[in-house]
């Protein structure tokens, strides 16, 4: 180590965004990356599935890649590996249902076997390289999460993973104090923190509070149950089978995602299911109404998920009726409120009893709030601070927070996604970016959709497409057949047909340009029947389709 030595932190998901979560710590020639999460499509990302980091940064220093360490079981935080992991085989450290929820996911992707997973314990210590990283028990949403430690020639990062203050778990497993106060004692360099809910007051409510909801939910409904909830949220899916079971119900699982949790769950022993209480769908369907409960997947209102199908009418297995008690578990994810109250709207005019967040309490966020924030940074007393996992003004709020508890503003950093934090023991900056954003999966699709295919999809989904066929003779250049004009979304054409005599005149007319001024090249041609109709369109209807030329060769 020299006197000119710095850790580098760069963000490639997570800030200025919900999901995709991602931080690389660097020193000298070695890099240490935490967490490797996706996210899901904003409204206007048309057909994608999911959206995970840009690795590009990792790939370019590829030999200096020492290892991935994950914090928890999410998706927004595991769901990107099987797609990088592809492109960067390294190995990867988690606690045992981290690593359990990962496997699935490699079995499903052709990766099982091919990636090297070590699984650690809390208060467990690794070497990698220069970096020696402590894992700490946190309490969240899923079992097995932790927080890291991350020990470097400089100084401690603390890396609080997402987290909550709870004194009564569902699991018993509280936050280790004591590690973190220990830490905060011998001094920690940089504390990188969960923003998520940085703009609540208070305190996060303990997750037994839905326990007891649930119960009241059971205890009152007289038909069939159907449950809504994250697949990963280990802790929530116990305490509904142990309601069903206490209200003698059987427990079905609806959903591929949901069926491979319950089962990796249930077989590494983090969830307790008394025997026959799970049953397969079949069965489930000849029980009397108050005897089953559905535990589902989609409670965003995805639209091929388990309940949207429901709600549409379009599920194979389980269809809603009159009388049901539908509890939608979850809040909305920002950007996803329109898709669940859609999904909402049609569970009640099927005349289901619908129970959800805003008007329930059936759901605790499992993120701290403001004073389990301020209790984090008075345990670990940083010198610099970093609020990390959260919108722009989420991160805005928790800088607040910090310096209201007494952090020098100079000391505090807020960054977006790429940018270089630079630290030595006494410094920190700004320095520089690196290439970061957002990569696209459509299908078996990695990054081949990008602005431009998207800007194509939402023509098309706005205005439709308009198809010109013409059949010329390469030979002497006449027309043979057409023009023929072909709509799809953008007008229906038996009913426009005055419009479509007028679009076969325009073409003509490009036609007759063309032909007058020696023009012969076909993407020339195209280029004037596009530019002549996109205006006369516009002026004739407000509307912009696509315009699709196509020239053929007789």
């Amino acid at each position: 180590m020299t006197k000119n030595s710095r850790i580098s932190l760069i963000p490639l998901g997570g800030l200025g965004e919900i999901g995709k979560n991602m931080m690389v710590v660097r020193f000298g020639e070695s890099i240490l990356v935490v967490d490797c999460g996706l996210m899901f499509p904003e409204e206007e990302m048309l057909g994608i599935d999911v959206v995970i980091p840009d690795v590009t940064f990792l790939l370019e220093n590829r030999d200096k890649v020492l290892g991935i360490v994950l914090t928890h079981g999410h998706e927004d935080h595991i769901g990107a590996l099987p797609y990088i992991l592809r492109q960067l085989n390294v190995p990867v450290y988690g606690t045992k249902l981290t690593l359990g929820l990962l496997s699935g996911k490699l079995k499903e992707h052709g990766l099982s076997g091919n990636v090297q997973l070590n699984t650690v314990m809390p208060r467990d210590n690794v070497q990698i390289g220069p970096f020696k990283v402590e894992f700490i028990r946190v309490s969240h949403s899923v079992p097995d999460a932790v927080a890291l430690a991350i020990h470097t020639p400089l100084g401690v990062i603390v890396h609080t993973g997402d987290f909550k203050v709870v004194h009564t778990p569902v699991d018993g497993e509280t936050l280790d104090f004591f590690k973190f106060a220990q830490l905060g004692e011998r001094g920690v360099l940089v504390l990188l923190s969960d923003s998520t809910n940085a703009e609540r007051q208070g305190f996060t409510l303990s997750e037994k509070i839905v326990g007891s909801t649930l119960e009241d939910v059971f205890r009152q409904a007289n038909g069939r149950i159907v449950m809504a909830t994250f697949a990963s949220n280990v802790h929530r899916l116990q305490q509904a089978i142990t309601a069903a079971h206490k209200y003698d119900r059987k427990v079905a699982i609806v959903g591929r995602s949901m069926v491979n949790v319950v089962s990796i769950a249930n077989e590494l022993g983090y969830l307790t299911i008394p025997e026959g209480t799970l049953v397969e769908l079949d069965e489930a369907a000849r029980l009397p109404k108050d005897k089953i409960l559905y535990i589902s997947t989609g409670s965003q209102g995805e639209p091929m998920s388990a309940l949207t199908r429901m709600a549409v009418g379009d599920h194979r297995q389980v269809e809603i009726m009159p009388g049901d008690t539908i509890i939608i578990s979850a809040t909305p994810i920002p950007g996803n409120e329109k898709l669940v109250g859609r999904v909402i709207d049609l569970l009640f005019k099927q005349g289901a009893n619908v129970v959800y967040d805003s008007i329930s309490g059936i759901h605790v966020s499992g993120h701290p709030s403001q004073e389990e924030l301020k209790l984090m940074i008075n345990l670990t007393k940083p010198r610099f601070f970093v609020p990390i996992h959260g919108e722009h003004r989420m991160l805005i709020k928790h800088a607040e927070l910090a310096k209201e508890m007494g952090i020098p503003s100079n000391n505090i950093f807020v960054c977006e996604n790429g940018q270089v934090l630079e630290f030595t023991r006494r410094s920190g900056r700004h320095a520089g970016r690196v290439t970061s954003g957002k990569v696209l999966v459509d299908g078996l699709g990695v990054g081949d959709v990008g602005n431009v295919v998207l800007r194509d999809r939402k023509q098309l989904s706005q205005d439709g497409i308009l198809i010109v066929v013409i059949t010329i003779s390469r030979e002497s250049g006449a027309i043979v057949a057409g023009p023929d004009i072909v709509s799809r979304g953008f007008v229906y054409v038996k009913e426009s047909e005055k419009l479509m005599d007028e679009i076969r005149e325009k073409v003509n007319i490009a036609l007759d340009k063309c032909f007058d001024n020696n023009i012969t090249e076909w993407s020339a041609i195209k280029s004037q029947i596009r530019d002549a109709l996109w205006k006369f369109l516009y002026e004739k209807t407000r509307r912009r389709p696509m315009i699709l030329p196509i020239i053929m060769d007789a």
